[in-house]
């Protein structure tokens, strides 16, 4: 190494620190608990019993589809309506009032498309109940009229009912003037310690303009035990029992080094819970973007039936039934019923309500190297160097706040990064990528153009009072852009316009950080309830919305910047339902703590099933310093999850893969090495969850939904459906329990090759060198035969095909190439899209999509079968009616045939036929 090479490895120290006494500090008072919560201790005075709601049956209506009916408070009077849609396996539920005081809150923009309603008939109807029923599908709704409920049965077994424990909520709204009254009907709320009108927070005062708006509503799910969802908490994968005052809470929130084991709120909500057993699974979908809390209650209950008589509980046996009861702040009812019945169907279900994972660059499923703050561009260059001098492959350098001018976004610190266009061309040059960061936030600074523009236009969120709300972050004072406004968010995505954002090209992308939204000095450090919105709305009707706004704008601005040509890349920390349709999600600012490598794997897990396959977490932890054990734990779990990226904090050492000794290194290289062998396998997946929301990293009862044993395995995982994942969680390990489920399955080492039957638990021994990674009999598996400096250099790599074969002698799989940046794949049908198959002692490939025009030169290198009991006595390829003998090898100990030195076009029609005897 020269001198010169040296010094530009040598880590940059920063000369600057930011004041974050009291931000970046571990304090749970901070935020709510659940008792501290108006809405939910207004709820809790409703206990289980009779509904006060009666349904009006004789004015149902049901026209184009839709089933339309009156309920009323029996202790109120006051009359909402619901509306009941049917569509392929989903029924939408929809309550609100008839004639409000004013419009409540509907969640726009997170349905892509409105239910293509179905037909409903009214199959049955006798008195007190009313039976409605699709004809192209086994579901029959009944619904009740006193007390109001509804019941969906399949194949007249009960599955779930809503309202049956009559916790259905909702406070209809009233005017200011009736507040004395609405504070005097009930003698002890007579000082609003329910927070009707206001509510009380530490030092700060929520006052509500509109009053109470709350609403809930009880599900009971019959005979179902496990269920999941509601990201986004650092908790177990299965939803546990909620305790009184322990809901699991839904409100995106700023949490520094959030507590493991925990069911509050971090940085993101996706109010879709799943509920599974081995013969359904099912999804609820509430669509409530305020603050919203949910109870589980799992228990043993006597088997339901819907018949009226009183039945005999001495014959009834007990099931497992679990209530789910919803509560938010704000809104309306609103609730998908996602019928499956099997996990892909929920999953296929709600992608077509929301949206299903974009398709990303290639580039970003490559490594990403970030830390809070690579300092200017000399260490910029220093960083990317090193990655070469140690032969290390990455595709992205991440820039944090520091590289802006004073934390205005949109900017350069001209003295660190004096030329930011020529730092960029040199990654260009190696096909690299830049993320910078761009924040909600905008500094007030009238010299500040972005500020004094958006000010002028009015385009910032108001106080109460009408004027900017004004709130502190890293820039200091600063105000928040209103992203729910259509006229912001396309302001917002012309700023990234090349001609705007100077010195930004298109090798620049972004990462939206501090958007739930952060402001702090403001109640639970986010943006105070009461604030206003695009038409009058108050933020607590659309909080956890907001983070979604500011990734899809962004998302807009880098599709326009090349003219809706080239595929964004967007980094988000909040989000909601639907965000799988803009970039990834990461879980925020996890510690470098062995207990947070564990809770990673069950958070990623959740995220993966309730839509957002593009999921990471941050690798070493971004708080702290790992020791290098942890580090290289945390390496092989992330290289076998879907974001890869190593981030640290500002004080935090330096970590970069080469710094923790030769051996160190060694091991770091080789597991990012291998996360880029597998490029073909992770973007196969990918775009599968682009096409049919097939989730790319998978807990084990979505791909073995019979196995009981799996319902609650969350230290392994699936990707795909062919590769079985073991990370190593805890220090000094030396061997791991491992499931390994289906009856009859084969699974194979994905680097020794031997084979272990299933169904059992195994102990399998490790060491620091790998963790534990299985390949699923019956799949193929596409691999690049070698790895480049980044993915761009690795376009006509050859591939090799790892073919595990189950007990019958099949396997299949697939691969799917583009371009890897452009929407041609669409567009133009620029694509290929190949079928692998092995049977009856022949390896195929063939065309999955007759459409695709790609045409590749590259070439199937190397073929690996695993599972071949008999030794071959000849291989031949046959290839454009050509006929040709293969060299090969074969190991009796292992049944594995290797065929090397291949030269088959990846995107031609070909077969490898094997005679095992002559």
């Amino acid at each position: 190494m020269s001198s010169q090479e040296a010094a530009l490895l040598t880590p940059h120290v920063s000369q600057t620190d930011v004041p974050v006494e009291g931000i970046l500090t571990e304090d749970k008072k901070k935020f709510k608990t659940c008792s501290q919560i108006g809405f939910y201790r207004r709820q809790k005075l409703l206990l289980q019993g009779p509904s006060p709601y009666h349904a009006d049956l004789e004015m149902l209506v049901v026209d184009n589809g839709i089933a339309t009916l009156q309920i009323i408070n029996q202790d109120t009077k006051v009359p909402l309506q619901v509306q009941i849609i049917s569509c392929k396996g989903i029924f939408r539920l929809k309550i609100n009032e008839i004639s409000p005081l004013k419009p409540r809150y509907e969640v726009p923009d997170v349905i892509v498309k409105d239910l293509a309603a179905e037909r409903l008939n009214v199959s049955q109807r006798e008195s007190g109940c009313i039976v409605l029923e699709n004809p192209n599908g086994p579901y029959k709704l009944h619904i009740t009229a006193q007390p109001f409920s509804v019941s969906v049965t399949a194949d007249d077994k009960l599955l779930l009912s809503l309202n049956s424990q009559g916790l259905l909520y909702f406070e209809s709204l009233v005017s200011p003037q009736s507040k004395s009254a609405t504070l005097e009907s009930d003698s002890e709320v007579t000082k609003d310690e329910y927070g009707l009108w206001s509510e009380t927070f530490g030092e700060f005062v929520d006052i509500k303009a509109s009053g109470p708006a709350s609403v809930g509503l009880d599900v009971s799910l019959h005979g179902f035990e496990y269920v999941y969802g509601l990201p986004e908490h650092a908790d177990t994968h299965r939803l546990k029992n909620t305790e009184h005052n322990d809901a699991y809470r839904l409100y995106n929130l700023d949490v520094f080094a959030y507590k493991t084991y925990d069911k509050m709120g971090t940085y993101g909500s996706v109010p879709l819970l799943l509920a599974h057993k081995p013969t359904q699974t099912c999804g609820l979908f509430w669509l409530n973007a305020s603050e919203t809390l949910v109870e589980i209650n799992t228990r043993a209950a006597p088997q339901p039936s819907l018949s009226r008589s009183v039945p005999d509980t001495r014959k009834q046996r007990a099931i497992p039934q679990t209530e789910v009861r919803w509560m938010s702040e704000s809104g309306i009812v609103d609730l998908f019923l996602l019928m499956g019945p099997s996990p892909q169907d929920v999953f296929r279900q709600y992608a077509n309500l929301t949206g299903f994972q974009s398709l990303p660059p290639l580039f970003s499923l490559g490594y990403h190297q970030c830390r809070w703050n690579y300092e200017d561009e000399a260490d910029v260059e220093a960083v990317d160097l090193g990655f070469d001098l140690n032969n290390i492959p990455y595709d992205v350098i991440w820039l944090d706040i520091e590289h802006t001018d004073g934390k205005r976004y949109f900017t350069w610190d001209r003295e660190k990064f004096c030329n930011p266009t020529r730092m960029q061309e040199k990654l260009k040059q190696k096909k690299r990528k830049l993320v910078v960061i761009s924040d909600p936030h905008i500094k007030v600074d009238p010299d500040y153009s972005l500020y004094s523009e958006a000010k002028a236009r009015g385009y910032f969120v108001k106080d109460r009072g009408g004027q900017d709300f004004e709130g502190n972050c890293w820039p200091g004072t600063s105000c928040y852009l209103d992203f729910t406004n259509p006229a912001v968010q396309d302001w917002y995505s012309a700023q990234y316009a090349l001609d705007s954002y100077k010195d930004s090209t298109e090798v620049l992308f972004v990462w939206n950080d501090m958007n739930e939204p952060s402001v702090f000095d403001s109640p639970e450090m986010t943006m105070p309830k009461n604030a206003v919105h695009y038409k009058g709305w108050e933020h607590r009707d659309l909080h956890n919305l907001y983070g979604f706004y500011q990734q899809m704008s962004t998302f807009k601005g880098l599709m326009q910047r090349s003219a809706g040509q080239e595929r964004p890349f967007v980094l988000t920390r909040s989000f909601f339902a639907g965000s799988q349709r803009y970039g990834a999600v990461w879980t925020g600012d996890n510690k470098a703590d062995w207990e947070y490598l564990k809770i990673s794997v069950p958070m990623l897990l959740t995220l993966s099933v309730t839509g957002i396959s593009f999921c990471g977490a941050d690798v070493g932890g971004f708080v702290g310093d790992p020791e290098p054990e942890l580090l290289i734990r945390w390496y092989q779990a992330g290289a076998f999850q879907p974001f890869f990226r190593a981030h640290a904090i500002q004080d935090s050492k330096r970590r970069e893969p080469w710094l923790f000794g030769e051996d160190n290194t060694l091991l770091i290289k080789k597991v990012i090495e291998e996360r880029y062998t597998l490029l073909p396998f992770w973007y196969l997946l990918f775009y599968r969850a682009h096409v049919s929301a097939q989730p790319v990293m998978r807990p084990m009862w979505v791909e073995f939904p019979k196995h009981t044993e799996s319902f609650e395995e969350e230290t392994q995982y699936m990707l795909g459906s062919a590769l079985l994942v073991v990370p190593v969680l805890a220090p000094g390990v030396s061997s791991v329990d491992i499931l390994f489920p289906g009856s009859g399955e084969r699974w194979y080492d994905f680097r020794k090759y031997e084979c272990v039957r299933g169904p059992h638990r195994k102990k399998v021994k490790v060491t620091l060198n790998e963790i534990p990674v299985f390949q699923r009999g019956g799949s193929i598996i596409p691999l690049h035969t070698r790895v480049g400096r980044s993915t761009g250099w690795m376009d006509e790599f050859p591939y090799e095909l790892r073919v595990a074969l189950d007990s019958k002698g099949f396997a299949e799989g697939e691969l799917f190439l583009d371009d890897g940046h452009s929407f041609n794949y669409i567009q133009e049908n620029v694509f290929a899209h190949r079928k692998f198959a092995f049977q009856r002692n022949v390896l195929s490939s063939s065309s999955a999509d007759p459409k695709g025009k790609y045409q590749l030169e590259s070439i199937v290198e190397r073929v690996h079968v695993m599972g071949v009991k008999k030794q071959p006595v000849e291989v031949n390829v046959h290839s454009s009616g050509v006929k040709t003998s293969v060299a090969f090898t074969y190991s009796a100990k292992l049944c594995l045939l290797s065929l090397e030195s291949l030269s088959l076009c990846v995107s031609a029609d070909w077969e490898i036929h094997i005679r095992d005897k002559l």
